[in-house]
């Protein structure tokens, strides 16, 4: 689909951190096509919101562009590297490196403290215990929890769980971070102080977020926003209100 790629361009290719080409995503051996010629760019300090239904292949794309699944066709690069071109130790060093990920269920382990759960990534990618350390209360300041980072998960709120999720994504001074329904968990109150952090986060650090969401509240908030159906972009487009509509399904799925 050209209409985003053509979209995009005019900030020119060195600026492109995330690009798809004509990606499909087969399961099943061919009978589930989850993705059908997804082609995209995505910049540098973007923040995109990826809407679409259920089953629309959202969380593929994202699966896909980050690496966690592998494509059944097509190019994604990030930050200029083909992604397909990689080992697999290769791809885990190198999403170590350039991507931090947050989850809807936070995925913290429940015997660590905050603090822990922060540098965990950082240890098992080869930094000293020491540098791992100071790294991870950095950025555990950076989402306001210092006084925190002594706590298990089962003592936090949903949305300190969610900071500390964030915290890790950041440890590792990744250029991209993936959020895939990461306010889905939390009340309204707490999903928009989510929102906020990364906002900021992407203002300050310069990094650019990929967020999936069910939410058009939350993905007014983003500077673009892709709808999805069918495996396919149907829409593409910079965001320029911020508007409380609800759902994806609460508004019937309209585009």
């Amino acid at each position: 689909m050209e209409m985003e790629t053509e979209r995009s361009s005019d900030r020119g290719q060195e600026d492109v951190v995330i690009e798809a080409i004509d990606i499909h995503k087969h399961y099943d051996t061919g009978k589930v096509k989850a993705l059908q010629g997804v082609t995209l760019r995505i910049h540098r300090k973007e923040v995109v919101a990826i809407m679409g239904p259920s089953g629309c292949g959202k969380t593929t794309l994202l699966n896909c562009l980050s690496g966690l699944d592998q494509v059944t066709q097509g190019t994604i690069r990030i930050a200029n590297q083909d992604i397909r071109d990689l080992s697999d130790r290769q791809l885990t060093l190198f999403r170590a490196r350039e991507m931090g990920f947050v989850f809807q269920t936070y995925n913290l382990l429940p015997v660590l403290t905050g603090l822990e759960n922060v540098e965990l990534p950082l240890l098992v990618s080869g930094v000293s215990s020491r540098e791992a350390r100071a790294r991870a209360l950095a950025s555990i300041e950076q989402v306001g929890l210092l006084d925190w980072a002594s706590h298990r998960p089962a003592e936090m709120s949903g949305g300190q769980r969610q900071r500390f999720a964030i915290a890790r994504a950041l440890a590792t001074t990744p250029s991209i971070v993936w959020a895939d329904e990461p306010t889905g968990a939390l009340d309204s109150i707490t999903s928009q102080e989510i929102i906020d952090l990364m906002l900021t986060l992407n203002r300050e650090l310069d990094l650019t977020f990929v967020w999936v969401t069910h939410s058009l509240d939350i993905a007014h908030q983003a500077s673009r926003m892709i709808t999805m159906a069918d495996g396919l972009i149907r829409e593409d487009t910079p965001v320029k209100t911020q508007t409380s509509i609800g759902t994806f399904e609460e508004r019937g799925a309209q585009r």
